[in-house]
Protein backbone atom coordinates (compact mmCIF):
# COMPACT_ATOMS: atom_id res chain seq x y z
CA UNK A 1 0.00 0.00 0.00
CA UNK A 2 1.59 3.37 -1.18
CA UNK A 3 1.57 6.21 0.87
CA UNK A 4 -0.66 8.38 -1.44
CA UNK A 5 -2.94 5.30 -1.62
CA UNK A 6 -3.23 4.84 2.12
CA UNK A 7 -4.98 8.86 2.63
CA UNK A 8 -7.90 7.87 0.38
CA UNK A 9 -9.12 5.17 2.70
CA UNK A 10 -11.33 5.69 6.29
CA UNK A 11 -9.01 6.12 9.09
CA UNK A 12 -9.87 2.77 10.95
CA UNK A 13 -8.74 1.03 7.47
CA UNK A 14 -5.46 3.46 7.64
CA UNK A 15 -4.98 2.18 11.39
CA UNK A 16 -5.32 -1.44 10.58
CA UNK A 17 -3.50 -1.16 7.44
CA UNK A 18 -0.50 1.10 8.47
CA UNK A 19 2.87 0.46 7.76
CA UNK A 20 5.47 1.78 10.60
CA UNK A 21 8.29 2.25 9.60
CA UNK A 22 10.99 1.82 12.16
CA UNK A 23 13.92 4.66 12.23
CA UNK A 24 16.75 3.32 10.23
CA UNK A 25 19.96 3.05 12.51
CA UNK A 26 18.35 1.89 15.85
CA UNK A 27 20.17 -0.70 17.92
CA UNK A 28 20.52 -2.21 21.18
CA UNK A 29 21.09 -5.04 23.48
CA UNK A 30 18.44 -6.64 23.72
CA UNK A 31 16.58 -8.88 20.84
CA UNK A 32 12.81 -7.09 19.77
CA UNK A 33 9.59 -9.17 20.81
CA UNK A 34 8.16 -9.94 17.48
CA UNK A 35 4.42 -10.98 18.43
CA UNK A 36 2.94 -12.83 15.41
CA UNK A 37 0.34 -15.31 15.05
CA UNK A 38 -0.27 -14.64 11.17
CA UNK A 39 2.87 -14.42 9.21
CA UNK A 40 2.11 -12.37 6.31
CA UNK A 41 4.09 -13.30 2.55
CA UNK A 42 5.06 -11.09 -0.22
CA UNK A 43 3.59 -13.18 -2.60
CA UNK A 44 1.88 -16.95 -3.38
CA UNK A 45 5.18 -18.56 -4.73
CA UNK A 46 7.21 -17.01 -1.50
CA UNK A 47 4.14 -18.98 0.75
CA UNK A 48 4.34 -22.39 -1.30
CA UNK A 49 7.95 -22.51 -1.50
CA UNK A 50 8.40 -22.72 2.12
CA UNK A 51 9.26 -26.42 3.43
CA UNK A 52 8.10 -26.87 6.85
CA UNK A 53 11.35 -28.32 8.51
CA UNK A 54 13.49 -25.06 7.22
CA UNK A 55 14.17 -23.35 10.33
CA UNK A 56 15.43 -20.23 8.29
CA UNK A 57 11.90 -19.29 7.15
CA UNK A 58 8.49 -18.00 9.19
CA UNK A 59 5.19 -20.13 8.58
CA UNK A 60 2.77 -19.29 11.19
CA UNK A 61 3.53 -18.00 14.47
CA UNK A 62 2.96 -20.66 16.87
CA UNK A 63 6.35 -22.36 15.22
CA UNK A 64 8.07 -19.80 15.67
CA UNK A 65 9.46 -15.83 15.65
CA UNK A 66 12.73 -13.74 14.84
CA UNK A 67 12.20 -14.00 19.16
CA UNK A 68 12.27 -17.18 19.94
CA UNK A 69 14.46 -18.33 17.07
CA UNK A 70 17.20 -16.22 19.14
CA UNK A 71 16.20 -18.04 22.11
CA UNK A 72 16.86 -21.46 20.36
CA UNK A 73 19.92 -20.47 18.71
CA UNK A 74 21.69 -19.67 22.27
CA UNK A 75 20.19 -22.46 24.24
CA UNK A 76 22.07 -24.55 21.56
CA UNK A 77 24.84 -22.71 21.86
CA UNK A 78 25.33 -23.34 25.23
CA UNK A 79 25.00 -26.94 25.17
CA UNK A 80 26.65 -27.38 22.55
CA UNK A 81 24.01 -28.73 20.12
CA UNK A 82 22.92 -27.08 16.94
CA UNK A 83 19.04 -27.73 17.08
CA UNK A 84 16.71 -26.59 20.15
CA UNK A 85 12.60 -26.00 20.31
CA UNK A 86 10.63 -24.35 22.90
CA UNK A 87 7.96 -25.93 24.91
CA UNK A 88 5.73 -24.34 26.96
CA UNK A 89 7.07 -26.05 30.49
CA UNK A 90 10.06 -28.78 31.32
CA UNK A 91 7.31 -31.44 30.86
CA UNK A 92 6.26 -30.24 27.92
CA UNK A 93 9.89 -30.85 26.53
CA UNK A 94 9.68 -34.64 27.96
CA UNK A 95 5.97 -34.75 26.15
CA UNK A 96 7.71 -33.55 22.82
CA UNK A 97 10.61 -36.80 23.33
CA UNK A 98 7.99 -39.34 23.90
CA UNK A 99 5.65 -38.30 21.28
CA UNK A 100 8.03 -37.41 18.98
CA UNK A 101 9.81 -40.73 18.90
CA UNK A 102 8.32 -43.74 20.74
CA UNK A 103 4.45 -45.65 19.66
CA UNK A 104 2.59 -48.29 20.91
CA UNK A 105 4.34 -51.47 21.41
CA UNK A 106 7.31 -49.69 21.82
CA UNK A 107 9.80 -50.13 25.10
CA UNK A 108 11.42 -47.44 27.29
CA UNK A 109 13.99 -46.98 29.75
CA UNK A 110 13.72 -44.72 32.58
CA UNK A 111 16.46 -44.31 35.74
CA UNK A 112 14.37 -44.41 39.37
CA UNK A 113 15.48 -41.35 40.11
CA UNK A 114 13.88 -39.61 37.46
CA UNK A 115 12.01 -36.00 38.15
CA UNK A 116 8.63 -37.53 38.93
CA UNK A 117 6.36 -36.07 36.49
CA UNK A 118 8.68 -38.05 33.81
CA UNK A 119 7.45 -41.24 35.62
CA UNK A 120 3.89 -39.82 35.86
CA UNK A 121 3.74 -39.26 32.21
CA UNK A 122 5.49 -42.91 31.56
CA UNK A 123 3.05 -44.62 33.69
CA UNK A 124 0.12 -42.87 31.57
CA UNK A 125 1.83 -43.79 28.31
CA UNK A 126 1.90 -47.48 29.74
CA UNK A 127 -1.90 -47.69 30.41
CA UNK A 128 -3.76 -45.47 27.75
CA UNK A 129 -0.97 -46.28 24.72
CA UNK A 130 0.64 -49.47 25.25
CA UNK A 131 3.85 -48.08 25.14
CA UNK A 132 6.53 -50.42 28.00
CA UNK A 133 7.98 -49.20 30.27
CA UNK A 134 11.08 -50.76 32.82
CA UNK A 135 12.50 -48.19 35.54
CA UNK A 136 16.59 -49.15 36.63
CA UNK A 137 18.96 -48.18 38.79
CA UNK A 138 20.73 -45.26 38.12
CA UNK A 139 23.96 -46.57 39.14
CA UNK A 140 23.81 -49.11 36.90
CA UNK A 141 26.15 -47.95 34.29
CA UNK A 142 26.85 -50.53 31.02
CA UNK A 143 25.07 -53.16 32.51
CA UNK A 144 21.80 -51.43 30.95
CA UNK A 145 22.73 -53.38 28.14
CA UNK A 146 21.16 -56.47 30.31
CA UNK A 147 17.86 -54.60 30.50
CA UNK A 148 17.41 -53.70 26.57
CA UNK A 149 15.24 -55.08 24.75
CA UNK A 150 13.96 -55.70 20.82
CA UNK A 151 11.77 -52.95 21.11
CA UNK A 152 13.55 -50.42 23.07
CA UNK A 153 13.85 -46.98 21.46
CA UNK A 154 14.50 -44.73 24.01
CA UNK A 155 16.43 -44.42 27.25
CA UNK A 156 15.85 -41.81 29.69
CA UNK A 157 19.26 -40.47 32.28
CA UNK A 158 18.59 -37.90 34.87
CA UNK A 159 22.19 -36.76 36.34
CA UNK A 160 22.05 -36.36 38.77
CA UNK A 161 18.45 -36.88 40.09
CA UNK A 162 16.91 -33.87 41.32
CA UNK A 163 16.19 -35.17 44.56
CA UNK A 164 18.45 -38.02 44.93
CA UNK A 165 21.05 -36.74 43.40
CA UNK A 166 23.01 -39.77 41.96
CA UNK A 167 25.08 -39.37 39.26
CA UNK A 168 24.71 -41.68 36.43
CA UNK A 169 27.35 -42.72 34.47
CA UNK A 170 26.36 -41.31 31.27
CA UNK A 171 28.99 -42.17 29.28
CA UNK A 172 28.73 -45.89 29.82
CA UNK A 173 25.18 -46.21 29.33
CA UNK A 174 25.44 -43.89 26.10
CA UNK A 175 27.49 -45.73 24.73
CA UNK A 176 25.41 -48.86 25.18
CA UNK A 177 22.84 -47.25 23.91
CA UNK A 178 24.59 -46.13 20.94
CA UNK A 179 26.16 -49.46 20.28
CA UNK A 180 22.16 -51.05 19.59
CA UNK A 181 21.02 -47.74 17.83
CA UNK A 182 19.13 -46.38 21.06
CA UNK A 183 17.79 -42.70 21.02
CA UNK A 184 19.44 -41.73 24.78
CA UNK A 185 17.91 -38.35 25.71
CA UNK A 186 19.03 -36.81 29.37
CA UNK A 187 16.84 -34.50 31.14
CA UNK A 188 19.91 -31.74 32.15
CA UNK A 189 17.90 -29.73 34.07
CA UNK A 190 20.23 -29.70 37.47
CA UNK A 191 23.18 -28.16 35.25
CA UNK A 192 21.41 -25.95 33.21
CA UNK A 193 23.72 -26.51 29.93
CA UNK A 194 26.83 -25.12 32.34
CA UNK A 195 28.06 -27.78 34.18
CA UNK A 196 27.64 -30.86 32.00
CA UNK A 197 27.62 -31.05 28.39
CA UNK A 198 25.71 -34.02 27.73
CA UNK A 199 26.69 -34.18 23.84
CA UNK A 200 30.20 -34.17 24.66
CA UNK A 201 29.24 -37.85 26.74
CA UNK A 202 27.28 -39.17 23.74
CA UNK A 203 24.07 -38.41 24.62
CA UNK A 204 21.15 -37.71 21.65
CA UNK A 205 18.91 -35.35 23.06
CA UNK A 206 18.97 -33.07 25.93
CA UNK A 207 15.76 -31.49 27.89
CA UNK A 208 15.62 -28.44 29.79
CA UNK A 209 13.36 -26.70 32.16
CA UNK A 210 13.84 -22.92 31.37
CA UNK A 211 12.09 -22.18 34.22
CA UNK A 212 14.66 -22.65 36.05
CA UNK A 213 18.25 -21.24 36.08
CA UNK A 214 17.75 -19.80 32.47
CA UNK A 215 14.71 -17.85 33.81
CA UNK A 216 16.39 -17.14 37.14
CA UNK A 217 12.93 -15.36 38.37
CA UNK A 218 10.78 -18.17 39.26
CA UNK A 219 7.84 -16.34 37.23
CA UNK A 220 8.27 -18.32 33.85
CA UNK A 221 7.32 -21.65 32.89
CA UNK A 222 9.15 -22.57 29.55
CA UNK A 223 10.90 -26.07 28.21
CA UNK A 224 13.43 -26.77 25.27
CA UNK A 225 14.44 -29.81 23.74
CA UNK A 226 18.21 -29.45 22.51
CA UNK A 227 20.02 -31.62 20.21
CA UNK A 228 22.91 -31.96 17.34
CA UNK A 229 21.22 -34.66 14.63
CA UNK A 230 19.23 -33.36 12.26
CA UNK A 231 16.94 -36.18 11.74
CA UNK A 232 15.90 -35.89 15.27
CA UNK A 233 15.39 -32.47 14.91
CA UNK A 234 12.89 -32.94 12.40
CA UNK A 235 11.06 -35.70 14.36
CA UNK A 236 11.03 -34.01 17.52
CA UNK A 237 9.45 -30.64 15.27
CA UNK A 238 7.08 -32.35 13.82
CA UNK A 239 5.62 -34.07 17.24
CA UNK A 240 5.59 -30.32 18.01
CA UNK A 241 3.57 -29.29 15.35
CA UNK A 242 1.29 -31.62 15.50
CA UNK A 243 0.68 -30.99 18.90
CA UNK A 244 0.34 -27.41 18.54
CA UNK A 245 2.59 -26.16 21.18
CA UNK A 246 4.32 -22.86 20.67
CA UNK A 247 5.84 -20.45 23.24
CA UNK A 248 5.19 -16.28 23.99
CA UNK A 249 8.05 -14.23 22.38
CA UNK A 250 7.29 -11.89 25.66
CA UNK A 251 8.47 -15.43 27.78
CA UNK A 252 10.89 -15.64 25.35
CA UNK A 253 12.50 -12.45 25.66
CA UNK A 254 12.34 -12.50 29.51
CA UNK A 255 14.40 -15.58 29.25
CA UNK A 256 16.86 -14.20 26.28
CA UNK A 257 16.87 -11.12 29.23
CA UNK A 258 18.82 -13.54 31.86
CA UNK A 259 20.94 -15.55 30.16
CA UNK A 260 23.71 -13.14 29.84
CA UNK A 261 23.71 -13.58 33.95
CA UNK A 262 22.76 -17.34 33.82
CA UNK A 263 26.75 -18.60 34.33
CA UNK A 264 27.27 -15.73 37.14
CA UNK A 265 23.87 -16.45 39.28
CA UNK A 266 24.96 -20.38 38.96
CA UNK A 267 28.01 -20.23 40.08
CA UNK A 268 27.01 -17.79 43.11
CA UNK A 269 24.39 -20.86 43.84
CA UNK A 270 26.86 -23.06 43.65
CA UNK A 271 29.45 -21.57 46.10
CA UNK A 272 26.57 -21.05 48.69
CA UNK A 273 25.15 -24.46 48.54
CA UNK A 274 28.14 -26.16 48.65
CA UNK A 275 29.34 -24.29 51.98
CA UNK A 276 26.11 -24.74 53.68
CA UNK A 277 26.03 -28.84 52.57
CA UNK A 278 29.64 -28.95 54.10
CA UNK A 279 28.25 -27.50 57.11
CA UNK A 280 25.32 -29.55 57.30
CA UNK A 281 27.65 -32.20 57.51
CA UNK A 282 28.48 -31.34 61.00
CA UNK A 283 25.12 -31.41 62.17
CA UNK A 284 24.30 -34.25 64.38
CA UNK A 285 20.74 -33.89 63.33
CA UNK A 286 21.34 -35.16 60.23
CA UNK A 287 22.76 -38.47 58.56
CA UNK A 288 23.44 -37.84 55.19
CA UNK A 289 24.09 -34.88 52.74
CA UNK A 290 24.00 -35.47 49.33
CA UNK A 291 25.17 -33.12 47.09
CA UNK A 292 27.17 -34.38 44.30
CA UNK A 293 30.48 -32.37 44.91
CA UNK A 294 30.79 -34.35 48.56
CA UNK A 295 32.34 -37.28 48.67
CA UNK A 296 30.14 -39.61 50.16
CA UNK A 297 27.18 -38.76 47.34
CA UNK A 298 26.47 -41.37 45.26
CA UNK A 299 28.23 -40.69 42.04
CA UNK A 300 30.63 -38.48 43.51
CA UNK A 301 33.76 -40.00 41.43
CA UNK A 302 31.87 -39.73 37.88
CA UNK A 303 30.47 -36.01 39.16
CA UNK A 304 34.30 -34.96 39.68
CA UNK A 305 34.95 -36.67 36.10
CA UNK A 306 32.15 -35.26 33.86
CA UNK A 307 31.08 -32.32 35.34
CA UNK A 308 32.80 -28.72 34.47
CA UNK A 309 30.80 -26.02 36.05
CA UNK A 310 30.16 -27.61 39.27
CA UNK A 311 26.76 -28.45 41.15
CA UNK A 312 24.37 -25.31 41.34
CA UNK A 313 22.26 -24.72 44.44
CA UNK A 314 20.00 -28.17 44.69
CA UNK A 315 20.78 -30.52 47.19
CA UNK A 316 19.09 -33.06 49.75
CA UNK A 317 19.87 -34.00 53.66
CA UNK A 318 18.60 -36.91 55.26
CA UNK A 319 17.79 -36.76 58.67
CA UNK A 320 18.64 -39.66 61.56
CA UNK A 321 16.21 -41.81 62.01
CA UNK A 322 14.85 -40.43 65.55
CA UNK A 323 13.59 -38.15 63.87
CA UNK A 324 9.96 -38.35 62.30
CA UNK A 325 8.54 -37.16 60.07
CA UNK A 326 6.36 -34.83 61.40
CA UNK A 327 9.43 -33.55 63.35
CA UNK A 328 11.14 -32.97 60.13
CA UNK A 329 8.13 -31.30 58.36
CA UNK A 330 7.81 -29.36 61.62
CA UNK A 331 11.63 -28.03 60.57
CA UNK A 332 10.58 -27.21 57.46
CA UNK A 333 7.82 -24.87 58.72
CA UNK A 334 9.75 -23.93 60.95
CA UNK A 335 12.38 -22.17 58.22
CA UNK A 336 11.78 -18.50 57.77
CA UNK A 337 14.01 -17.76 54.93
CA UNK A 338 13.19 -20.92 52.77
CA UNK A 339 10.26 -21.25 51.26
CA UNK A 340 7.91 -23.93 50.42
CA UNK A 341 7.40 -24.98 47.39
CA UNK A 342 8.70 -27.03 44.18
CA UNK A 343 11.17 -25.79 41.43
CA UNK A 344 14.55 -24.41 41.65
CA UNK A 345 16.59 -21.71 39.58
CA UNK A 346 15.42 -18.70 41.23
CA UNK A 347 16.85 -15.81 43.76
CA UNK A 348 14.67 -17.70 46.70
CA UNK A 349 15.72 -20.51 48.74
CA UNK A 350 13.28 -23.56 48.82
CA UNK A 351 12.92 -26.29 50.99
CA UNK A 352 10.46 -29.01 50.70
CA UNK A 353 10.68 -33.24 52.26
CA UNK A 354 10.23 -36.12 50.12
CA UNK A 355 9.19 -39.35 50.89
CA UNK A 356 11.66 -41.63 48.50
CA UNK A 357 10.96 -44.89 49.37
CA UNK A 358 7.29 -44.53 47.88
CA UNK A 359 8.89 -42.79 44.23
CA UNK A 360 11.34 -45.83 43.99
CA UNK A 361 10.19 -49.11 41.99
CA UNK A 362 13.59 -50.62 40.82
CA UNK A 363 16.47 -49.64 42.82
CA UNK A 364 16.32 -50.20 47.05
CA UNK A 365 16.80 -46.44 48.94
CA UNK A 366 19.53 -46.91 51.73
CA UNK A 367 18.69 -44.16 53.85
CA UNK A 368 16.14 -44.83 57.09
CA UNK A 369 15.37 -40.89 57.76
CA UNK A 370 13.22 -38.53 55.70
CA UNK A 371 14.78 -36.52 53.10
CA UNK A 372 14.27 -32.85 52.55
CA UNK A 373 15.74 -30.91 49.15
CA UNK A 374 17.07 -28.10 49.58
CA UNK A 375 18.04 -24.85 46.81
CA UNK A 376 19.62 -22.08 48.22
CA UNK A 377 19.14 -18.97 46.11
CA UNK A 378 20.67 -15.53 46.61
CA UNK A 379 20.40 -14.85 50.01
CA UNK A 380 23.52 -14.09 52.08
CA UNK A 381 24.87 -17.47 53.04
CA UNK A 382 25.32 -16.48 56.66
CA UNK A 383 21.22 -15.32 56.97
CA UNK A 384 20.67 -18.78 55.81
CA UNK A 385 22.74 -20.77 58.29
CA UNK A 386 21.39 -18.82 61.49
CA UNK A 387 17.68 -19.41 59.79
CA UNK A 388 18.72 -23.39 59.63
CA UNK A 389 20.35 -23.73 62.67
CA UNK A 390 16.97 -21.74 64.51
CA UNK A 391 14.43 -24.32 62.55
CA UNK A 392 16.43 -27.26 63.77
CA UNK A 393 16.26 -26.16 67.36
CA UNK A 394 13.00 -25.05 67.37
CA UNK A 395 11.82 -28.75 65.63
CA UNK A 396 14.25 -31.20 66.99
CA UNK A 397 14.39 -29.40 71.21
Amino acid sequence: MTESSSKKLDMQTRIVQSEDNITPGFASFSVPVARASTVVFPDLASMRSLVWSDDSKWRYGLHGTPTTMALMQRLAAIEGGEYALLQPSGLAAISNVYFGLVKSGDHVLIPDNAYGPNRDHADWLVEDFGIEVTYYDPMIGAAIADLIRANTKLIWLEAPGSVTMEVQDVPAIAAVARAKGIVTAIDNTYSAGLAFKPFDHGVDISVQALTKYQSGGSDILMGATIMRDVELHKKLKRARMRLGVGVSSDDASLVLRSLSSMKLRYEAHDRAAFELATWLKTRSEVSAVLHPAIADCPGHEIFKRDFKGGAGGLFSIVFDKRYTAAQVDAFVEALDLFSIGWSWGGSHSLAMPYDVRSMRTASQWPHDGVLVRCYIGLEEVGDLRADIEAALAKAFA
